[in-house]
């Protein structure tokens, strides 16, 4: 799975007018999965953004995490991130997990965040979704659990 985690002041998830999700100061994380991923994709990355220490302490150094802080969280599906564009100019997403596999898997991520005590709102898994965002920094992170497992 991946992840494109970024530190926001604020950011809301807007569906046919609608707002569906809402934060201030937090994390808004983008997450795709592809064929292959598992439960333990999912947890990995729903505690890698749980505990990675981009927030500033009292000294102004990134030290906490949202977990540290109590900051929520806003999770928004986004098969794109499997996008390949090495051949021509036209993405092919073939690498992104069908939704019947995806949305279960970016489901599992939203509740290891939750069981892990953040709050966290979402988007709507295959809507179109307007993003609004003030990223804080910025700082933008990418996380793909493929870089954690072992060679085989």
């Amino acid at each position: 799975m991946r992840g494109v985690v970024q530190r926001v002041r604020s950011a809301s998830v807007v569906i046919s007018g609608d707002t569906v999700a809402a934060i201030d100061t937090g994390l808004l994380i983008l997450v795709g999965a592809t064929h292959g991923d598992s439960h333990g994709d999912a947890t990995l990355l729903a505690n890698k953004v749980a505990n990675l220490r981009i927030f500033a302490d009292d000294a102004g150094k990134m030290n906490l995490s949202a977990l540290d802080c109590g900051f929520p969280v806003i999770v928004v599906s986004q098969f794109t991130l499997y996008g390949d564009i090495r051949k021509g100019r036209r993405p092919s997403f073939i690498d992104a997990a069908a939704p019947d596999q995806a949305a279960p898997l970016v489901d599992l991520v939203v509740e290891a965040l939750r069981s892990l005590g953040l709050r966290v709102e979402t988007g709507r898994f295959g809507a179109e979704m307007d993003v609004h965002l003030v990223n804080d920094g910025p700082v933008t992170i990418w996380i793909d659990t493929a870089d954690f497992r072992s060679p085989s």
